[in-house]
């Protein structure tokens, strides 16, 4: 990992998503809405892994590429950009992702030009984002660990050990899928989601957020993205990849639940409501509530009281 992370100064909204995954359709939609929100290309980040389960890896890259903004590298990046066999997702040897992953990440490497590779090896593993007076570290999985799955009830010491190491007021993570909000001792974990999965959550949309710099601090969207995903899953299947993920794009429900803590299994199917939260200044890092108080601000499908069955997406 770099020594000293390019930084961004955003004086302005800034716009994060993640794993774009080859899904040229809704990558055109991301940038399409950033556009509508006038957002310029320096104030929008990608937590990276641009090609990964859908069916056009290289015109992701090359539409990336183009379009100037910021990407941190992922560990799908990593792998394709060393050449490697396998797309170092961190999948449990001989569960039903590693097998699925054989397919859609050797596809993808067959697709990959020199120059991408080039390019894709070349991405930063962290930048920081300067933005409503706060310092936050954007990185894939973790910082220590490229390809860590971080989620909402992922323990909260281990989220305050890698805020530690960074010394920032936040992080801005990707990898795992599922977007969430979490403040640690004020601290700020945020994932944006994906835009080349839906989110688990038994609808089409995908998902990215917004910071907005406030007077009384940073104010977090989390919104959701339609696109065309019949495209995309028609795009998958006349090339054969994994027919569980093509069907994924409509029917929002992943194939396989192999990476997933407990109570994000339960929540399997329960549609995310976009919503905006607000990281106050009094609420900044480092209070005497810094090594102890933890707060999951979106979204709210992890309540303890919530059943183990999904409700019926009909």
């Amino acid at each position: 990992m770099q020594n000293t992370p390019p930084e961004i100064k955003a004086d302005g909204p800034a716009l994060i998503f993640g794993g774009p995954y080859s899904n040229l359709q809704a990558t055109r939609a991301l940038l399409a809405e950033a556009k509508r929100l006038s957002i310029p290309a320096e104030h929008i980040v990608c937590t990276g892994d641009l090609a990964a389960y859908c069916a056009e890896p290289a015109a992701t890259i090359a539409l990336m590429r183009e379009s100037g903004i910021v990407v941190v590298q992922g560990n799908c990046d990593e792998q394709l950009g060393e050449g490697a066999d396998t797309c170092g997702c961190g999948f449990a040897e001989g569960s039903a992702c590693e097998r699925l992953s054989d397919t859609w990440y050797s596809y993808a490497n067959r697709h990959i030009s020199t120059t991408d590779r080039h390019w894709l090896r070349d991405l930063p593993y962290r930048i920081d984002l300067l933005i409503g007076g706060r310092r936050l570290a954007v990185v894939h999985g973790t910082p220590s660990t490229i390809n860590q799955f971080i989620f909402a009830t992922s323990p909260s010491d281990l989220k305050r050990q890698e805020l530690d190491l960074v010394g920032c007021d936040g992080i801005l993570g990707g990898h795992c899928g599922l977007p969430f909000t979490e403040l640690i001792g004020g601290r700020l974990w945020h994932n944006p989601g994906v835009i080349g999965m839906p989110a688990n959550d038994g609808t089409a949309r995908v998902w990215y957020s917004l910071l907005i710099p406030e007077t009384s601090g940073l104010r977090i969207e989390h919104r959701a993205l339609d696109y065309d995903h019949q495209t995309a899953a028609r795009m998958m299947e006349l090339e054969n990849l994994p027919q569980g993920y093509a069907d994924a794009l409509s029917s929002g429900v992943w194939p396989n639940c192999d990476i997933l803590p407990v109570r994000e299994r339960r929540t399997q199917g329960f549609a995310l409501s976009p919503s905006s939260v607000a990281w106050t200044n009094v609420a900044v890092g480092r209070s005497p509530s810094h090594h102890t108080s933890s707060t999951l601000l979106w979204p709210d499908v992890y309540s303890e009281t919530l059943t183990s069955t999904a409700p019926s997406n009909a």
